[in-house]
């Protein structure tokens, strides 16, 4: 499986402080191609640091920061060709650039020149390889605009928080003990029990601390989880910052959205009810706010399909769906005083599965499935649904003793129009197979991997024609 982040070696030191080490994607990419790159992201998941990393390869690094030199905006709106934007890049540093050799780095690229961004000429013939990265955070058709230009010049990396392998790696875990958890998960087999409880215990840390770089670092150089809170706090209010900075005509509706979404997941029904937000509101009023939490990588929208069936999104309704936090860590912080010390203690008194299932949630989306949730009121309510390898895999997420009690799981399962061929209920026990349903603790969601079910290669032969 390819990593997201590249892990340190069970280093504090290795951490750079408040950011992990750079992706081997973009490393991959730029051995594959000439065109430039956007990275996106929430803030302070390591896109800057992870790019600085990478620019260190090359001979030339140039940083141009659109919102701290505003003067670049300026210098670039008037040129009239690739060469000429090339002659005023060269003006904005003493850094040579050399043919082949250079990496340019952009941020804050929303306030880029259009003209400098729909140059398509400038990505193909400046011979500079040229990275542009964004903290995603704008207003809420700004992801959507950059996708968009230069089409076919520009590739785009989505970054997430570290998943619960990249953090286990982190805290000290060896490939070889993952390797052997993997193995289990394939075989479908119970993992040793003094292994199984150690990484439980891992996942409950991983339920607190999360995946955000800074916070990941603070606990492994201090074990202190109050300096981790501390930590999160902070980005929280970075967050609500940036929401006032970057959208104040909405900011109302898109920090009122933000702040419920811990209760919603905490509610039965953890569908987010527009209601709570306003008596009155309508989902077509407000689908721009919840667009801008999506794209500014903050939130993870899961919707509702209509049926078990692929393709799973022509099922999809656009006005129903939960409403999940981009990193566990950030949620659990936002929960009352307390939780923290329950949920490592395994408090059998408490419900988790609002974090449980956000943990899921978030780990599915860093590995690029499409996740849905199905609710019929006949037959209940499944937490996810997937597609993998062509088939509809839904999965139902257990904090208690009771995940044997799935009465929606077994409705649908029992269904002979969907003929589904296997679940998935992730618990705290130890792995065990019993008929369709496989019982698996829940860390081995690290494990539920996208499938390229296209070609590699395939060619028509037109001789005869």
């Amino acid at each position: 499986m390819e990593k997201r982040h590249s892990v340190p070696n069970r280093s504090a030191d290795s951490l750079n402080k408040s950011q992990l080490c750079s992706d081997d994607y973009i490393r991959n990419y730029y051995e594959t191609t000439r065109n430039a790159l956007l990275v996106t992201g929430a803030r302070q998941i390591g896109k800057t640091y992870s790019i600085r990393q990478f620019g260190k390869s090359f001979k030339s690094f140039v940083e141009i920061n659109f919102i701290e030199m505003p003067e670049a905006v300026e210098l670039f709106k008037g040129a009239k060709s690739s060469g000429d934007m090339l002659l005023r890049l060269s003006a904005l540093t003493s850094v040579p650039l050399i043919k082949g050799e250079t990496l340019v780095f952009s941020t804050r690229y929303r306030s880029v020149p259009r003209s400098l961004r729909r140059s398509n000429s400038l990505w193909t013939k400046a011979r500079t390889v040229i990275s542009s990265a964004v903290r995603c955070w704008g207003g809420g058709g700004e992801l959507k605009d950059l996708r968009s230009e230069p089409v076919g010049y520009i590739g785009v990396k989505d970054m997430y928080p570290l998943d619960f392998e990249e953090f286990i790696s982190c805290v000290g875990i060896s490939d070889a003990v993952i390797g052997s958890l993997r193995e289990a998960w394939k075989r479908r087999e119970a993992v040793n029990e003094f292994v199984h409880g150690k990484i439980m215990e891992l996942f409950r840390l991983y339920l607190i601390v999360g995946g955000m770089p800074a916070a990941v670092s603070r606990y492994i150089e201090s074990n202190n989880l109050q300096e981790v809170m501390a930590v999160q706090q902070d980005i929280i209010r970075l967050y609500k910052r940036d929401i006032a900075r970057y959208d104040p005509g909405n900011k109302l509706y898109i920090e009122e959205i933000f702040n419920l979404i811990p209760p919603e997941l905490n509610a039965k029904n953890k569908r987010f009810i527009l209601k709570r937000l306003n008596e009155h509101a309508k989902f077509d009023r407000v689908e721009s706010s919840f667009l801008w939490l999506t794209n500014a990588g903050t939130a993870l929208p899961v919707y509702n399909v209509e049926e078990p069936k692929v393709p799973l999104l022509l099922a999809r309704s656009r006005n129903l769906f939960k409403l999940f936090q981009n990193d566990v860590g950030l949620l659990a912080s936002q929960y009352a005083e307390g939780i923290q010390l329950r949920i490592i203690n395994g408090d059998k008194d408490i419900n988790f599965d609002s974090v449980y299932e956000n943990a899921v949630a978030q780990e599915l989306a860093a590995h690029g499935i499409a996740t849905y949730y199905y609710n019929n009121k006949k037959r209940g309510e499944l937490d996810f649904v997937i597609a993998l390898g062509g088939k509809v895999l839904p999965i139902e997420v257990k904090s208690g003793k009771d995940y044997e009690t799935h009465r929606a799981l077994s409705n649908i399962m029992d269904c002979k129009e969907y003929d589904l061929q296997q679940a998935v209920v992730f618990n705290n026990d130890n792995l065990r197979v019993a008929g369709k349903i496989v019982y698996a603790p829940v860390y081995m969601a690290m494990f539920l991997e996208k499938e390229n079910t296209a070609p590699a290669y395939y060619k028509v032969y037109l001789s005869g024609l």
